[in-house]
C-alpha cells in the first residue's frame, strides 16, 4: 500500500492568501502591489456602503478586484452578534445579491464585520450559502484551518509580518501543508504611514516557485475537491468527480488527479 498525501497545485506544500476588509480607496494601491508580484487577495465588501466616504463605488470595485476574490462582509457592517437572526439573514443575503451582480460569480465567503460572531451565527451560514467566514483572532502559525466558518488567519499585517514571512519561506517540511493567511484593512497603511511594510512583504513573498498564491475561496474549493476524491479499496486508483484537478504525493511522486477522470496511482 502506497503512501498518499494531499499537495497543493503542482505538488506544492505552501500556500499564501491575503484577506482585506471594507473596500476602501487604499485598496487601489494594495491591489496594484498584489498584481505586480503575483499575489492573490480576497476583499470582503459591504455593498450597502459603496460610494460612501472613503469607499469605492460598486463599479470601480468590480473592475479593481478582477483576478482576486470579491467576498461578503454584510450589507452595512453591523455588529451581528447583537442583531436578530432576521436582520443577519438580510445583511448577508442582500450583500451577496448585490456583490454577485457586480462580480458576475457566486459569492460564497465572508469575513465577520467588527469580528463579531457566535456559534449560532456559524451554524446559520451554510444555509445562507456561505462556505467560509474569517475571524480577526489569529494563530501566529501556518496550519490549515479545521473550521472554515471560524477561519483564523496567521496574523494581522502589523503583527510581526516580515518575521513571520521569513519563517514561512524557510519552512522545509513537505510532509505537511502550510498556509500563510494575512488580514487587515488597507486604510491602516495610510493611518500608520507604513506602506513600506506591505511593499517589502510583497517583494519578498511574490514570485516564489514553491508557493501557491490563492484566494480564500480557491483554498476552500481545493480542499473540498480533495475530500470528494473516491479512492479504490486497494488505493491504487482514484476518481475525481470535481471539475478541478487535485495533486497528490504518491510515495514521493507527484500525481495530478484530473477533474472528471479516474487516475491510476501505482
Amino acid at each position: 500500500m502506497g503512501k498518499i498525501m494531499l499537495c497543493f497545485p503542482q505538488g506544492r506544500y505552501k500556500a499564501l492568501t491575503m484577506s482585506y476588509d471594507d473596500g476602501v480607496f487604499a485598496d487601489r494601491r494594495l491591489v496594484a502591489l498584489f498584481n505586480q508580484h503575483g499575489i492573490k487577495g480576497t476583499f470582503h465588501l459591504n455593498s450597502g456602503l459603496f460610494g460612501s466616504s472613503g469607499r469605492l463605488t460598486g463599479e470601480e470595485a468590480a473592475a479593481l478586484y478582477e483576478g482576486h476574490e470579491i467576498s461578503a462582509h454584510t450589507l452595512t457592517h453591523p455588529t451581528i452578534a447583537r442583531c436578530p437572526k432576521e436582520l443577519l439573514v438580510h445583511e448577508i443575503m442582500e450583500d451577496r445579491k448585490r456583490l454577485e451582480q457586480l462580480a458576475g460569480y457566486t459569492v460564497r465567503g465572508m469575513s465577520y464585520p467588527n469580528g463579531s460572531y457566535t456559534t449560532q451565527i456559524k451554524k446559520l451560514l451554510p444555509g445562507l450559502g456561505i462556505e467560509y467566514a474569517r475571524v480577526v483572532q489569529t494563530t501566529g502559525g501556518f496550519d490549515m484551518p479545521d473550521d472554515w466558518h471560524e477561519w483564523r488567519p496567521t496574523c494581522h499585517h502589523n503583527d510581526r509580518l516580515l518575521d513571520r514571512l521569513q519563517t514561512f519561506l524557510e519552512l522545509d517540511r513537505p510532509q505537511y501543508l502550510f498556509l500563510m493567511n494575512v488580514w487587515g484593512h488597507s486604510y491602516e497603511f495610510d493611518g500608520d504611514h507604513n506602506w513600506e511594510l506591505i511593499e517589502s512583504f510583497c517583494e519578498q513573498a511574490g514570485g516564489v516557485e514553491s508557493i501557491w498564491y490563492a484566494t480564500n475561496i480557491e483554498l476552500v474549493d481545493y480542499m473540498k475537491s480533495f475530500d470528494a476524491l473516491k479512492f479504490s479499496a486497494a488505493l491504487d486508483v482514484v476518481y475525481n468527480p470535481s471539475a478541478a484537478s487535485v495533486w497528490l504525493s504518491v510515495d514521493g511522486a507527484i500525481v495530478e488527479a484530473k477533474g472528471g477522470c479516474q487516475t491510476r496511482l501505482c
